[in-house]
């Protein structure tokens, strides 16, 4: 695995990409999904082990990835909220809620992350 940089590439679930825009400075992984009315694919937080939803527009599914990135844990979080801290969390994928369902994405599943 590589360190990342702020920008965009894809999330990997098995034989689907899906759009990327990824968030490791603290300013842009502060930022999110705030302020939006949604997002096309997904946005990476690295480092991160809990998200919170306070001033979101609509409701996300968040995935919890390991240093692996295995997902450990996902979730659907209506705003307003405050997640869990996972242990084992190192990244953190949001997307709007419903999404990761349909691309596969369940705990226990290996992802990879394209580009940046």
């Amino acid at each position: 695995m590589s360190r990342w940089r702020n920008g965009t590439g894809e999330l990997i679930v098995g034989d689907r990409a899906i759009p990327l825009e990824i968030a490791t400075s603290y300013r842009a992984r502060t930022r999110g999904l705030l302020g939006r009315d949604g997002i096309h694919g997904a946005i990476l937080l690295s480092p991160a082990s809990s998200v919170h939803t306070f001033r979101m527009r609509f409701p996300i599914d968040v995935a919890f990835l390991d240093r692996r990135l295995r997902v450990v844990a996902v979730r659907t979080m209506k705003p307003g909220r405050l997640s869990a801290v996972r242990l084992r969390a190192r990244h953190v994928v949001e997307a709007e809620a419903g999404v990761m369902d349909g691309w596969g994405l369940r705990t226990g599943v290996q992802v990879k992350v394209e580009g940046a």
